[in-house]
């Protein structure tokens, strides 16, 4: 079973907590999105693999440590997953980016794709899948399957938000995908939103309410 990760940090908790009020701007929004997505990188990388490589400081030769195996792509989800993206690059410069759109259907909530373009060597490279948000978990869990689709096996599902629904879904449909969320929030409501959450992320970010 997938490893689930609830972020802790009060650093994260306490931007979470301005990107739920209402009365906070898209422009600080959408900071905040970029701030939590860098600090929730750092945690998610944690694990990543080093390796000893030699290196010549000013003063000796000396050991150090680099990022050992696979390349990392970021692959957000479209739109609202563009938001995390400066965020993620911020701390892992050198990863290629990917993007695949999904809209969820008003009636359904089913999501259906309209766009998917990643580089051309993704399935050898580490890929950090992410959005704002998890509520049904269809987006991501579709989002996941256009990755394995195409080859890609290594794969972390990052999001700043989660509901019980959408981590239940991803667990039943991607069992070997781990899970990184800066919140877990209460239900969906029968719109399909989290509660407590924080509205559209997507409008939030880019000011289309």
């Amino acid at each position: 079973m997938s490893k689930i990760v609830v972020m802790d940090h009060p650093l994260i908790q306490h931007k979470i907590g301005i990107i739920r009020k209402e009365e906070t701007s898209s422009k600080e929004f959408r900071e905040m999105i970029s701030e939590i997505a860098m600090l929730m990188c750092y945690e998610a990388t944690r694990d990543l693999k080093l390796a000893d490589v030699k290196i010549h400081t000013p003063i000796a030769d000396t050991t150090a440590k680099e990022l050992a195996g696979k390349k990392l792509a970021v692959v957000p989800i479209l739109r609202a997953g563009l938001g995390m993206v400066e965020g993620m690059l911020a701390m892992i410069p050198a990863a290629k980016i990917g993007h695949i759109g999904l809209y969820r259907d008003p009636e359904t909530l089913a999501p259906v794709e309209y766009y998917c373009k990643l580089p051309a060597d993704c399935s050898e490279r580490d890929v950090f899948v992410v959005d704002p948000m998890l509520a049904t978990g269809g987006s991501a869990a579709a989002a996941i399957q256009m990755l394995k689709d195409k080859g890609v096996r290594n794969i972390r599902f990052m999001c700043i938000i989660a509901a019980p629904e959408g981590i239940k879904k991803m667990q039943e449909c991607h069992p070997d995908v781990d899970l990184y969320i800066g919140a877990l929030d209460d239900h969906l409501n029968d719109h399909g939103y989290i509660v407590p959450g924080l509205g559209d992320a997507g409008d939030r970010i880019f000011g289309t309410k």
